[in-house]
């Protein structure tokens, strides 16, 4: 095969093969930020950082807590005026999905209350950048319940 043939052929391989590599980079330094502010937002569970949810929330911010009520920006940062019963809140694991502007982070942490209790939280995150910036516009989270039992 003559050589100006395969540069033909190779070319948009080639071009195909960087912009496939482009666009799984596209939101590497997006899902960087988002997974620290995860981790930063459940860090501040124990610590009471104000200054972690006035960055990450987005002022028309809406969360369903695992009791199934809502709570807004306003309120949360008003929950941390009082001590937390967390000794230990970590991030366990997120997974983040981009679609445009948006952003749905999926996640689970691992907490240990000051009274000894231990527990997890699974929880899904709705982002959106505006301006320039990403925030969390919805939350919900959970508190998954014992596994379920087999029945003979």
């Amino acid at each position: 095969m003559p050589a100006r043939s395969l540069i033909i052929i190779a070319f948009p391989l080639l071009v195909t093969s960087l912009a496939q590599v482009q666009s799984t980079d596209d939101h590497a330094t997006d899902r960087a930020y988002i997974r620290q502010a995860e981790s930063d937002w459940a860090e501040s569970v124990v610590t009471n950082d104000v200054s972690v949810l006035e960055r990450i929330l987005a002022d028309d911010f809406v969360g369903v807590d695992i009791d199934g009520s809502h709570y807004s920006k306003a309120s949360a940062i008003k929950d941390y005026t009082h001590p937390s019963d967390f000794a230990s809140n970590h991030l366990n694991e997120v997974e983040i999905r981009f679609y445009g502007d948006a952003a749905v982070a999926q996640g689970n942490e691992g907490w240990k209350k000051k009274n000894g209790a231990t527990g997890k939280f699974v929880w899904t995150d709705t982002w959106i950048k505006r301006n320039g910036k990403w925030q969390i516009v919805a939350a919900e989270d959970l508190v998954p319940g014992p596994a379920p039992t087999m029945r003979p």
